[in-house]
């Protein structure tokens, strides 16, 4: 029976790489000479023994002054375009289910394969759709058998991820995300297709 993965300490872990108050990339460093480095600078990455700001103009305030060839107008036409909001769409995350590893089974069938308690029975020869097996739904306990029944669902949320930084990543990225089996999680169709909010 294959270990199952313990979702709230995984949901815990996602969020928490996800979402915090002020992210790194967010920072603004004054160096020990006094200069202010945005995440704009040439000088950001290499700026390691520094101050933490959450803003430009918060360093600015503390006596930091800009290096040379970083301007205020730089920094905010970056920052405005970085934090544009975007409407999320789900096809921004890839079209389907990937079979990243070419053996036809694509990121559904690998988390049916994965979570099944038994071994997993396939349509047809090539082994590639999974149709039967056994899967206890995390929300009800209940005991699932046709992989019809199941819905493939992300602990983190693609719209979730999206507005908390996926916008940003590339298209590989995102598709990489939404296909990961970390990210995947076997649950009921009908209570992933019903409005009740678990």
């Amino acid at each position: 029976m294959p270990a199952l993965v313990n979702t709230s300490a995984l949901v815990i872990s996602i969020i928490a790489l996800f979402f915090t108050p002020t992210t790194l990339a967010d920072i603004t460093k004054m160096s020990s000479s006094g200069l202010c480095h945005p995440p704009q600078s040439r000088w950001y990455d290499r700026t390691e023994n520094y101050e933490a700001f959450e803003s430009l103009e918060a360093c600015l305030g503390a006596g930091g002054a800009l290096p040379t060839g970083i301007s205020r107008t730089i920094v905010a036409a970056a920052h405005e375009k970085f934090h544009r909001k975007q409407p999320y769409d789900r096809s921004e995350f890839g079209h389907g289910w990937d079979d990243a590893d070419k053996d036809c089974k694509d990121s559904r069938a690998e988390a049916l394969i994965a979570t099944s308690s038994t071994k997993v029975q396939f349509s047809g020869n090539q082994r590639c759709r999974v149709i039967t097996g056994r899967w206890i739904s995390p929300y009800t306990n209940r005991v699932i058998q046709n992989a019809g029944d199941i819905d493939i669902d992300h602990v983190v949320p693609l719209a979730w991820a999206w507005e908390r930084g996926a916008n940003t990543w590339s298209k590989e990225q995102r598709e990489r995300f939404a296909n990961d089996p970390v990210n995947l999680l076997p649950v009921e169709a009908s209570l992933n297709r019903s409005t009740i909010t678990i």
